[in-house]
């Protein structure tokens, strides 16, 4: 028999919600709504109840039922797919945590990039013992069920899964979650170059706490009209069975009254527990003001402990300074020694007060020599009694053939560190307004150029006959670009848009080289360097940087090329990580951590190295890598050995008989005698702490030459004025700079809109000497040089130059 069905209509927001009269047979239905009226997986109602189903426009909502929905699926012991808090993968691992308690079983969930753990499920409410960001992670299998997770030293992660089964779902997952994190990272964008985190912050936190009031507020009329149209609907019933209607109405009526009643009931639970959400919504929202604001007051407490902290550390460093005399350095110290200061197994948020006394940071003490001389706030180097005036004479007098050996000597200047950077946390380095205190007198693109330094490696590998020979070769140069790095803790010049360097080197060494910035954000450097030798190297690297706090990841995103004309072979590879350990306080140190892949497109040889990240706990050599070069069908012929900034060796592999008849491989020991030298780094010049710890080729990059491009970093001022010791005038002229280049950044940004309104075509900013297009070997859009530097150099043609500086 039919009966009435009753259907609340509810608009976007609060809206009068309107009994309906029409015709419908059948039971009433039961189920859950969804957040448009439709009942989604894993949503309903709990037995026993019912519910009235919905429909309107945007915003309608099934009524939901009294009693909790089921709980969404989560991971197992081994883990499972999507859990309920849109995890990519949650589960039990084993986490190595000291040498006292070994492994224990943790909790772990991968989601968004990110790998965090617990000590159980459900301390995921409230305490997370620690995260690591997979975008600049390093994942390593070592045996069957073991497997490492490292980010460059500052967290290392050894953990073991229940089986090799589960362990390779586990390394699947994580692989996957990182090369997204990677896309991620590499497309981002981020605006605001003056914005502080913490008003970001503050202005997202106000919006949010605008939305949910907003919110609560809707739910509350709703309330009320749904207890108010409930009422009338009982009235009008009470009045309909006090008429006196023909027999034949009875059996509808009776359909009605229980239609009414079952929609009382759900309106009754529905209301029940709307006004239960608002209580509890409005008593903790009180909690979590209150938290929210105890949480600031002790981010105050601390930046002002830190900033105490760096301040008598400053102290210290001066009191000790006079009263010591610093023994100069020797020949043999440089590098000698282990990194003063590492990360071991165990992170220091891994375990409770009982093992506090294992997991507190180790305080290594490392010889001067070895480490940046830093004073006042540890970003200065130390002074000399020659006058800047008797150096820049002496810079002035030396000619273009006779190359300098020295530049002006770094002046003692003191800076409040913690002031610049309490602010800056979280944030990515290029795009922070910094003093050139911070600096080095060479721009980035002169760091890139750098890479050249031990550019006989290629000359060496491109006369190889064979290409697994040549490979190693290549290698080496790869390893050998990092060597310059290890003293080196000032950051170079962030290069304006538009802004060159060249380096023409043909007759001296047989090469030329041309790098140029063809964006701003991200910042992104073009390379192209060519050799009478018979090679061309090319690169495009973006440079993203992250401060953490106590350290600086730098992570260089791009492709470099390596291509020998008379073979055809063309090698690609990719940077490793770069991170800088102790920024507020302490002697600031660098390691280098991650994997290379070098490929052979022609002929499908690969080589692997492995930049092992410093550990105070292994027993291995500091800044160690090692490598293998295979052939197209997995076999090593060579392996490769040694450390980033000292030297590389290899030696061949001559496949044994194992135990078993097998092919096994050949022992380190019986291979001493085909160990070949192939790179050993230079030693550094004479008083190089006193300039920036520069090689022979970097006190060279930034000598005055004719006839370069308006563009060229030589002609940067700001730049020459920090190199002549004149740090004020450069900070000043640092600025002018930078407000000029947003300058001309908000007028292409006014030309482009201009242009959209009109329908007009723009073009958008495009470099001048190399142009974006797609790689033909890695199919990546990337910037080609296009020619024509050289030529318009001849012709000191600079018409198309820019005026940047």
């Amino acid at each position: 028999m039919a009966a009435t069905e009753l259907r609340g209509v509810v608009g976007p927001g609060p809206a009068a919600i309107a009994a309906l009269g029409g015709g419908g047979a059948g039971p009433p239905v039961v189920g859950g709504g969804g957040g448009r009226g439709d009942a989604g997986p894993g949503s309903g109602a709990a037995s026993g109840t019912v519910v009235a189903t919905a429909a309107g426009g945007p915003g309608a909502g099934g009524v939901a039922a009294a009693g909790p929905a089921p709980a969404p699926p989560t991971g197992g012991s081994g883990g499972s797919g999507a859990g309920g808090s849109g995890s990519a993968r949650e589960g039990w691992l084993f986490k190595w945590t000291n040498y006292i308690k070994g492994y224990q079983r943790r909790w772990f969930v991968l989601s968004n990039g990110l790998l965090s753990y617990y000590r159980s499920k459900a301390e995921m409410r409230h305490t997370c013992r620690g995260t690591i960001n997979l975008a600049t992670a390093n994942i390593t299998v070592e045996d069957s069920c073991n497997f490492i997770i490292s980010n460059g030293g500052a967290q290392t992660y050894h953990l073991k899964a229940s089986s090799e089964v589960e362990r390779q779902r586990w390394v699947t997952a994580l692989e996957l979650a990182k090369a997204k994190a990677v896309k991620m990272l590499a497309e981002s964008d981020e605006s605001g170059d003056e914005e502080s985190v913490s008003q970001t912050d503050k202005t997202e936190l106000q919006n949010t706490l605008r939305t949910l009031s907003s919110k609560v507020e809707d739910l509350s009329t709703c309330n009320d009209l749904i207890a108010k149209h409930g009422t009338a609907l009982q009235r009008s019933l009470s009045e309909l069975e006090s008429l006196k209607l023909p027999a034949e109405s009875n059996e509808k009526i009776k359909q009605v009254n229980e239609r009414a009643t079952l929609f009382r009931i759900t309106s009754n639970a529905m209301i029940n527990a709307c006004r239960d959400f608002l209580m509890l919504a409005q008593t903790h929202s009180k909690k979590w003001q209150k938290s929210l604001q105890y949480e600031r007051d002790q981010r105050i407490r601390l930046e002002e402990t830190l900033e105490q902290l760096a301040k008598q550390h400053n102290h210290l460093e001066r009191a000790f300074r006079g009263a010591t005399v610093l023994p100069a350095n020797t020949p043999g110290s440089v590098g000698s020694g282990k990194d003063q200061c590492c990360s071991g197994k165990g992170d220091m948020s891994d375990e409770d007060d009982e093992n506090e006394f294992f997991d507190a940071p180790e305080i290594i003490t490392m010889p001067e020599n070895l480490g940046h001389k830093r004073t006042g706030s540890n970003i200065s180097g130390a002074s000399s009694d020659i006058s800047l005036d008797e150096q820049y004479k002496h810079q002035l007098e030396e000619t273009k053939k006779e190359k300098r050996t020295r530049i002006p000597y770094k002046p003692n200047y003191s800076l409040n560190l913690w002031s610049i950077m309490k602010n800056c946390i979280g944030k990515e380095l290029s795009k922070i307004p910094m003093p050139v205190n911070f600096n080095e007198p060479l721009s980035m693109l002169q760091r890139l150029t750098e890479d050249l330094e031990y550019h006989e490696l290629l000359d060496r590998a491109a006369k190889c006959e064979n290409s697994l020979e040549q490979l190693c070769y290549v290698a080496a140069f790869t390893v050998s670009s990092y060597s310059t790095t290890v003293f080196r803790t000032s950051k170079p010049f962030n290069p304006l848009l538009g802004e060159t360097f060249e380096l023409d080197r043909l007759e001296e060494n047989g090469y030329r080289s041309l790098c140029e910035q063809v964006s701003h954000h991200p910042p992104a450097a073009a390379h192209h360097a060519e050799s009478k030798n018979g090679w061309t190297l090319r690169q495009e690297i973006k440079i993203t940087s992250k401060f953490r706090g106590k350290y600086l990841s730098i992570m260089p995103l791009g492709t470099i090329h390596c291509i020998f004309h008379a073979t055809g072979h063309h090698y690609t590879w990719k940077k490793v990580t770069t991170t800088v350990h102790n920024i507020i306080v302490g002697k600031l140190w660098i390691d280098q951590s991650g994997e290379i892949d070098i490929v052979n497109h022609k002929t499908g040889d690969k080589c692997n190295l492995k930049f092992v990240p410093y550990s105070y706990f292994s027993r291995d050599v500091a800044r160690k890598v090692t490598g293998e070069v295979t052939d197209p069908s997995g076999k090593v012929h060579f392996a490769l050995l040694g450390t980033w900034d000292e030297k590389m060796e290899c030696f061949k592999v001559q496949p044994v008989i194992g135990e078993n008849g097998g092919d096994a491989r050949q022992r380190g020991h019986e291979a001493e005698d085909s160990r070949v030298m192939l790179w050993k780094r230079n030693p550094l010049p004479k008083n190089a702490e006193n300039m920036y710890y520069f090689s022979e080729l970097a006190l060279t990059l930034n000598a005055w030459e004719s006839g370069t491009a308006p563009t060229d970093s030589r002609l940067r001022p700001d730049q020459r004025l920090m190199e002549n010791g004149r740090w004020d005038e450069a900070n000043a002229e640092k600025q002018r700079l930078e407000e000029k280049q947003r300058l001309s950044r908000k007028k292409r940004e006014a030309e482009a809109m201009k242009a959209t309104e009109d329908g007009t075509p723009y073009d958008p900013y495009k470099a001048l000497w190399f142009e974006r297009k797609k790689d033909p070997v890695t199919k990546e859009l990337t910037h080609i040089y296009r020619g024509e530097y050289w030529e318009c150099k001849e012709k000191q043609d600079w018409s198309s130059c820019p005026d940047i500086f």
